[in-house]
């Protein structure tokens, strides 16, 4: 499957906007993508092994946080995995 990176995040893929991995489930993509790029790892999940929750993931165009299995939802090569960092800060006007 395709994992879409977004540009904070490009550093530890080698600047790759994207890139393939495969697995049959979302926990299983992940896994293959943290042992393919390991520096990932830090920056995705808790020590603890649990997504961050300031990284938002989504699965086709369906965001992972509401889909009924989340990371055991099953997927396939032709699926799309796309991850986007939140943003915060700015300032008032």
């Amino acid at each position: 499957m395709n994992i879409h990176i977004p540009t904070p995040l490009r550093t530890y893929t080698g600047g790759l906007e994207t890139v393939t991995v495969s697995g049959a489930t979302v926990s299983a993509v992940f896994e293959q993508l943290t042992i393919k790029y390991p520096e990932l790892k830090q920056h995705l999940f808790t020590p603890e092994g649990k997504l961050r929750s300031f990284v938002n993931v989504y699965v086709n165009d369906d965001d992972l946080r509401y889909l009924a299995d989340k990371e055991a939802t099953a997927v396939t090569d032709r699926d799309e995995l796309t991850i986007i960092p939140s943003i915060a800060g700015g300032t008032s006007c």
